[in-house]
């Protein structure tokens, strides 16, 4: 009897510190405790834009202020979203636009080139680089959730999802379609990272299945999420495996490779190999869960952050329902702590009830003009604020 007992207790400590590894930082994802204190933004200093919803990703051009945006309906979010397992078949109205702040004109860019009947345009992530050759030229990658066309049941073997690369010229109106890259590490894709030659990007699978409820909630507790990398003429590949929750990514003009760990409550860094696979490099911990990620003109890292998973998940059920939202930065640290050993400094720097930018699922913020922008899959409405 003392040996099953040892054994028993021998196996408690092995498991119970696993558990507590991964549902802690669920528990706090949750926000049960959280206190959501409006902060760091006036109410005075901020717009709505009304015409522009259900726009998942937004991107600047820093040359020109504009604003680019992959976006849906609320209608066509609430039937057809695959990364919450959504598959009813909905209207083929999800577009890409241009929003000017300077003006406030928007811009619904026309597709070349591309059958959006035929194919289907479902957006989700999204990233616009100008080209190496001509900076006016811009290539836009964009993550496709395609309705399958092949008569075979979404619901049950997930989306047809691609990436789709485009170019336009900077405050173009059209985008031109270059090509469609299709791959089998192109699993359950959530944001991507291009390149400026307009062939190779770097991507993120929220899930390592297409389907099933079971299986997502599974992978929210284990380490099956990754980082992709593709290159149009040569294929694709798994950079980074075995990764937690991996969501928005980014690049950085000196190589690094940022990707939010949703449910780790991290920011994760990565160096490019040669090979062209990632290499971890240290991870900074944040108080909340975050999903898409931009790097301003400073090189500060910013990040949509969810003090309410609960209230977020409420609200993709009903768009109504207020998911307060908050914006963290994270930057080198070159003040004292740096000699303490902390070298990188995070902070939060607005929080809000939902009122201002409900469910917000990226935050952007123009340096060069003093203007912040946020924008959620099941927003309203774009939210401009000026914050100089």
């Amino acid at each position: 009897m003392t040996m099953i007992w040892s054994v028993v207790f021998s196996l408690l400590a092995v498991v119970i510190p696993v558990i507590h590894f991964y549902l802690a930082p669920l528990i706090s994802s949750a926000g049960f405790s959280y206190t959501v204190q409006n902060f760091g933004l006036e109410a005075e200093k901020c717009s709505k834009v009304e015409e522009l919803q259900a726009c998942e990703k937004i991107v600047l051009h820093q040359e020109t202020g504009l604003l680019y945006l992959a976006c849906s309906t609320l209608a066509n979010r609430a039937k057809w979203l695959p990364a919450v397992d959504r598959f009813e078949p909905a209207v083929d109205e999800d577009y890409v636009a241009t929003y000017d702040p300077s003006t406030s004109k928007i811009t619904r860019l026309t597709l070349e080139n591309f059958d959006s009947e035929k194919n289907g345009l479902a957006v989700l992530g999204m990233d616009v680089v100008p080209s190496e050759k001509d900076p006016n030229e811009l290539f836009v990658y964009l993550i496709n959730h395609r309705p399958r066309k092949d008569g075979q049941d979404s619901s049950i073997v997930g989306a047809d999802s691609v990436v789709e690369i485009f170019k336009t010229v900077a405050g173009g109106n059209v985008l031109v379609h270059l090509k469609t890259v299709r791959d089998s590490s192109i699993i359950a894709p959530n944001d991507v990272a291009g390149f400026s030659d307009g062939k190779r990007f770097y991507f993120t699978n929220w899930f390592n299945r297409k389907t099933g409820f079971a299986l997502q909630a599974r992978t929210l507790l284990t380490s099956f999420s990754s980082v992709g990398y593709c290159n149009s003429d040569h294929g694709c590949k798994i950079a980074v495996d075995n990764l937690y929750t991996a969501n928005g990514i980014t690049k950085a003009t000196n190589g690094t490779v940022y990707v939010a760990s949703t449910s780790g409550l991290e920011l994760k860094m990565f160096e490019k190999q040669d090979d062209d696979s990632l290499v971890f490099l240290e991870g900074v911990h944040c108080d909340t869960p975050i999903d898409n990620l931009s790097i301003d003109k400073e090189g500060t890292v910013f990040a949509a952050g969810m003090p309410k998973s609960l209230d977020l998940w409420e609200h993709t059920k009903n768009s109504s329902h207020l998911a307060p939202v908050c914006a963290w930065t994270f930057s080198k640290n070159t003040g004292q702590g740096s000699f303490y050993g902390e070298k990188y400094k995070v902070q939060k720097i607005f929080e809000d009830d939902g009122s201002l930018a409900s469910g917000a699922t990226t935050v952007v913020h123009d340096a060069e003009r003093g203007r912040l922008f946020m924008h959620g899959v099941f927003s309203h409405h774009l939210t401009v604020c000026e914050v100089k």
